[in-house]
């Protein structure tokens, strides 16, 4: 049975962590503190240390060289992301953002654990990718699907990826407009057995409804006006590798008929021409809108839909990420330090705290706009939030964002039984509230002072009403 220390001076937390790690066959111990943790255990004895980041004292860093060889796995606040990747380069083989998701953190340490009985070493180009991955804080866990990200929609997206792309079947990537769409499609034709041959994307928006036919499927000469030598169309282009159509909801009817054909017999005839020819393509679309309500509308096929819908692939929204925009904005930011030269350029703390705050209707393609804005327009080495251009009161954030937490002062009234995520947060705002502000809890439990202000309403807990002075 693995034994797990848990390092962790808040009770409630360090109580419903050790149960649910008994619950699924875990020996553990646990300390408050690192210079407890030092007194009471022999490190080398452990599996696996999984330590808050701030803690009195020592911070949980501390650990990693303490821990002679054994894995530690830090646990931070979205608000503390810089921290959490300067830990992993200090030598943590990974962090988990608080509050953290049962499944995730089992999920996390059954990886960690699996890792280390591995007595193989990696080949160094595995171990450089994996050095990209923590240096670029937020890669996916084994740096061969290309997009950042660690919360775990996209966790659980990286999973499908992996197991959709050795396949030929076709996949329609459903998300919003700057979500990265094209990147899923590059990375499921970079993991497939087409990773050789090519792989061509169309945006179906960007061609006239009058060429887009040609441009797909190719054309004879005479076909139109115009057409003064044969072409073969972007379709013929993919043959052997993979075909990304994006916006195919645009895609006319016409156009979707001749498609249909080529799914169905592997076949493709260029206007104009009557020879058929095989072709050999995978298909990946991409769209934002509702094709299933098109089609019934009958602004889209019916069985191009079905065909199209074999396997679908969702990418959640920026503003469902977390602290993935924060990593996100740092890949960026480290482009525009190369670009321009200013190896000094930074985020203000007030700026990442913005970023947190902020909806991102635009997603990435909006968060990379208003970074590169920023960087342009800094007049020194910090970016202030004022000017990443974004829609939010400056004057409603944190003042003391990212700051070393509070001590909680919340004693020893540990829980009489496991907690999931939400009786923890009710737990600890209802304990909290009348000595800590709005400010001090959202920083403690790791949220922005909005998400604090989003759970009460959710959960029905009521805010504290400040007390009148009475004369």
């Amino acid at each position: 049975m693995p034994h797990i220390l848990i390092v962790e001076d808040e009770a409630i937390i360090r109580s419903a962590l050790r149960r649910l790690l008994e619950r699924n066959q875990y020996d553990i111990s646990e300390a408050g503190s690192v210079q407890e943790a030092r007194e009471r255990y022999s490190f080398a004895s452990f599996d696996l240390i999984v330590s808050d980041l701030r803690l009195p004292g020592a911070p949980g860093t501390e650990l990693i060289q303490l821990a002679e060889g054994t894995p530690v796995l830090i646990m931070t606040s979205y608000a503390s992301l810089r921290s959490a990747v300067d830990s992993m380069k200090l030598g943590a083989v990974d962090y988990i953002a608080k509050p953290f998701d049962h499944d995730e953190m089992l999920q996390t340490i059954a990886r960690i654990l699996h890792d280390r009985q591995q007595p193989v070493v990696a080949p160094a180009r595995e171990k450089a990718a994996a050095t990209s991955a923590s240096d670029s804080a937020g890669s996916d866990e084994y740096g061969d699907i290309g997009i950042i990200g660690r919360c775990q929609a996209m966790q659980d997206l990286y999973g499908k990826i992996r197991k959709v792309a050795p396949t030929d079947s076709n996949v329609l990537v459903l998300g919003e407009s700057g979500t990265g769409k094209e990147l899923v499609a590059r990375a499921l034709h970079n993991l497939s057995r087409r990773a050789k041959a090519p792989m061509i994307s169309v945006n179906c928006a960007a061609i006239p409804e009058t060429l887009i036919e040609s441009e797909l499927f190719g054309h004879e000469k005479g076909a139109f006006t115009g057409a003064s030598a044969s072409r073969a169309g972007l379709v013929e282009a993919a043959d052997g590798g993979t075909l990304f159509l994006d916006e195919i909801g645009e895609l006319p009817l016409e156009a979707q008929a001749r498609l249909l054909r080529v799914l169905q017999e592997g076949e493709i005839r260029r206007v104009g021409s009557v020879q058929s020819h095989k072709v050999d393509v995978r298909l990946i679309a991409a769209t934002h809108r509702d094709l299933k309500t098109l089609s019934k509308s009958g602004q889209f096929r019916e069985d191009l839909y079905y065909r199209l819908h074999v396997i679908a692939l969702k990418l959640p929204p920026l503003r469902e990420r977390g602290a993935d925009v924060l990593a996100i904005a740092e890949t960026f930011l480290a482009h525009q330090r190369e670009r321009q030269g200013l190896e000094q350029l930074h985020l203000s703390r007030e700026a990442r705290q913005a970023m947190l705050h902020y909806g991102w209707p635009g997603n990435v393609r909006e968060l990379e706009n208003a970074i590169e804005r920023a960087a342009i327009l800094s007049e020194g080495p910090e970016i202030k939030a004022e000017l990443l251009g974004i829609d939010i009161e400056f004057d409603e954030l944190d003042e003391d964002f990212d700051e070393t937490a509070l001590a909680s002062g919340s004693g020893s009234n540990e829980p009489t039984e496991d907690l999931s995520l939400e009786d923890y947060f009710q737990h600890f705002v209802l304990e909290h509230q009348d000595h800590m502000t709005e400010t001090e809890l959202a920083r403690k439990l790791g949220i922005s002072r909005k998400c604090l202000w989003e759970r009460r309403q959710r959960l029905g807990i009521p805010r504290r009403k400040t007390g009148t002075t009475t004369t």
